[in-house]
């Protein structure tokens, strides 16, 4: 049976004495997979809910990736875990950063425990929609009837929208910069930074059909000296061959994004509904040679906890 580590630290440099390390950056994993929730016995290790993971500086309010089915599951924690001050709970604060509107990064949104709370407040940035839609209205457009029980605006808890493409912006003490990549529709990919740390989110990336080694200066450039690098590692060399224009990556493309970029340690995410837990361990052996001895691979699976360590004189 395979299994899967279920936490991770980087350290983001090597101490001398008299020096002492600090947590910056946690991140937590919900959901995993892409395309599809899956449940079956070999898929069991990795998990099979859809792009969700936490990003949190400190204890600051969570910034989350993406409202794929993990972020359920995420509810349930954040329920379980509230601040009761004087005898009652603190109303919940986030952000989201969701990287386009397919079902697999949208559909767990009604679902999010905290939103059933009146005083609950999120916030969701995404790409700037086509002209004549707003992002409101296109997430609201399936959490609504016939598609869903009740309207958007019912939950008793509150929903921001910001649309961008590109640029940077604070979130608490985190700069996020985001950027558009290579996908179906509107797409983007997120830099989060704290404190001289910094984990890149790219959950879905078109690789180039014809050049399995190129990687766009603007992706490089997000993803430059990077800590973590959370990347889209949906199919392997002979699955894109008929799969090409399908808007993902193959594991060694993600690998050649982490090298080029001077990535530390690169996660394979948007596991393939059709890839059961051996088929993913294998995965990580062929893009550690791709990636090369400089760059750590590991594969997301739920329940993986990563800490990005900063060091500090004592």
């Amino acid at each position: 049976m395979t299994s899967f580590r279920h936490n991770c630290v980087v350290v983001l440099s090597a101490p001398t004495a008299p020096w002492g390390s600090y947590v910056v950056i946690e991140i937590e994993f919900f959901g995993v997979r892409g395309s599809t929730p899956c449940s079956c016995p070999t898929t069991a290790g990795i998990g099979g809910n859809t792009s969700c993971v936490t990003i949190r500086v400190d204890d600051e309010p969570p910034i989350i990736c993406d409202l794929g089915t993990g972020l359920r599951y995420l509810g349930c924690r954040l329920d379980e875990d509230r601040v009761r001050l004087n005898g009652s709970a603190v109303p919940f604060e986030g952000t989201a950063l969701v990287t386009h509107l397919h079902w697999d990064h949208v559909q767990g949104l009604p679902f999010f425990l905290p939103l059933l709370r009146a005083g609950a407040q999120l916030t969701v940035v995404a790409p700037e929609q086509d002209e004549g839609t707003t992002l409101a209205d296109a997430i609201g457009a399936f959490v609504s009837p016939p598609l869903f029980p009740v309207d958007l605006s019912e939950l008793p808890g509150s929903i921001e929208f910001h649309e961008t493409s590109s640029g940077s912006f604070d979130v608490g003490s985190a700069t996020v910069t985001c950027t558009s990549v290579p996908h179906c529709g509107p797409t983007n990919a997120y830099r989060i930074e704290a404190n001289g740390t910094s984990v890149v989110y790219i959950s879905d990336h078109q690789q180039p059909a014809d050049q399995p080694t190129f990687v766009p200066d603007s992706v490089l450039e997000l993803c430059r000296d990077a800590d973590v690098l959370i990347h889209d590692a949906q199919y392997d060399a002979d699955e894109f061959e008929t799969r090409a224009t399908w808007g993902h990556s193959t594991y060694d493309y993600a690998a050649e994004v982490a090298r080029q970029s001077g990535v530390r340690t690169l996660v394979l995410f948007h596991h393939d509904p059709t890839h059961g837990d051996d088929w993913v361990a294998n995965a990580v052996v062929e893009a550690q040679k791709t990636a090369g001895p400089d760059v750590e691979v590991v594969a997301a699976s739920e329940g993986l906890t990563m800490s990005v360590e900063a060091t500090v004189r004592v």
